[in-house]
């Protein structure tokens, strides 16, 4: 009767029982759970916190372009005021000096 020797499990000894192309298939099959479950506890949730971050700074950047669009309006709208009196008064002025008149 032959000795009894204890066996340790090799990757060597499973690929010369079962075969490369079956040990390869169980290996790609623990890395695709691997990564899912790393990317499912670690990596969703930090999407998540950033899509609603992005979301709020979308709408602040909404918000100063809108309060930047009623600035220019009345800026707009004060340079034309300040261009009317400035051309009232130069008219006002040619018109109405008392130099003309006799005296």
């Amino acid at each position: 009767m032959p000795p009894v020797t204890a066996e340790t499990t090799t990757i060597g000894g499973l690929i010369s029982d079962y075969g490369f192309p079956i040990i390869a298939a169980f290996a790609m099959a623990y890395f695709i759970y691997f990564i899912w479950t790393w990317v499912s506890t670690k990596v969703d949730p930090v999407i998540g916190d950033s899509h609603m971050t992005l979301i709020k700074l979308i709408d602040r950047v909404r918000m100063l372009d809108n309060d930047l669009i009623r600035l220019n309006a009345k800026l707009d709208m004060i340079l034309q005021e300040r261009e009317r009196r400035e051309k009232d008064n130069s008219d006002n002025s040619y018109y109405n000096t008392d130099d003309d008149l006799p005296g």
